[in-house]
């Protein structure tokens, strides 16, 4: 039975932090499912087809090996994919006790819920403090965001 795993989130967009959780989930897991979440307390920067592309060219770019899909969801709860796809862990990047304050419950509830674990990845320290609403803020200001993003990111963002 293959040990498959959702890497969730919003991707908005993807940031070298995202990459790095990826990359190492793809070491650790037969499959890994990137799965672009709906957020629905937050308004899209980038439309989902445009984050699901952008997250594809970056894992090419990046050469992340392994057996990778990428998808997206936005009807139910995030377990119901899980349930879907056979996915019995959801992997996510805590940089931040913030982050780990705002995950714990959502994985606590995930495993009663459907017996879905969660396992946290702490960041690279070059990635600690780096996120999608940063790198939004930055480029939207004008700023140079390509020591945060992937190369195809920094590319698309620079010519909108």
């Amino acid at each position: 039975m293959p040990r498959i795993a959702v890497v969730p989130g919003s991707f908005d967009p993807v940031t070298l932090g995202h990459l790095d959780v990826i990359a190492r989930a793809a070491k650790l897991f037969d499959e890994v499912h990137v799965v672009v979440t709906h957020n629905p307390d937050k308004h899209a920067f980038l439309p989902v087809v445009e984050r699901e592309q952008l997250i594809e060219r970056s894992i090419d770019e990046a050469r992340i090996d392994g057996q990778i899909r990428i998808a997206n969801w936005s009807m139910g709860l995030l377990v119901d994919y899980c349930q879907q796809v056979g996915a019995e862990v959801l992997v996510k990047g805590i940089r931040s006790s913030t982050d780990l304050s705002y995950e714990t419950p959502m994985s606590i509830v995930n495993r009663n819920l459907a017996g879905v674990e969660t396992i946290f990845m702490l960041p690279n320290p070059e990635n600690a403090h780096v996120s999608s609403s940063l790198v939004r803020q930055v480029s939207e200001l004008g700023g140079d965001i390509s020591p945060y993003v992937p190369r195809a990111v920094a590319t698309f963002l620079q010519s909108r």
